[in-house]
């Protein structure tokens, strides 16, 4: 079971240059953290691909194993997993963030 769920997780990572497995959608986040880290994403205008967990339960629980990460959301870039709410806040604010993104050749706004 387990195997199928992380192949799942994979697939969606390896599709996807940016991914948040969060609580709801980027246009209706079901929590706040999910939400904060959507507007840090939308306010360096970064394209991301947003997965809700709210409608799968076997990756709400897989995702967090898979990633040893005991809370969602989850923002991964580029295959590698980022953090959660706190991390990305955090990284935001110092420049991390958007140095990580140029890194990995994301395109984000530098005005933000």
């Amino acid at each position: 079971m387990e195997n199928i769920i992380f192949e799942r997780i994979k697939k969606e990572i390896a599709e996807n240059d940016v991914v948040l497995f969060m609580k709801g959608t980027a246009i209706f986040p079901q929590c706040g953290f999910s939400a904060a880290v959507v507007q840090v994403l939308s306010q360096l205008g970064v394209a991301f691909s947003d997965f809700n967990v709210l409608e799968d339960n076997d990756i709400r629980e897989g995702i967090k194993e898979f990633s040893n990460w005991p809370t969602i959301p989850q923002l991964y870039v580029k295959g590698e997993f980022i953090g959660g709410c706190d991390i990305v806040r955090e990284m935001y604010e110092t420049g991390e963030l958007t140095d990580l993104l140029a890194e990995k050749g994301i395109s984000y706004n530098e005005a933000a």
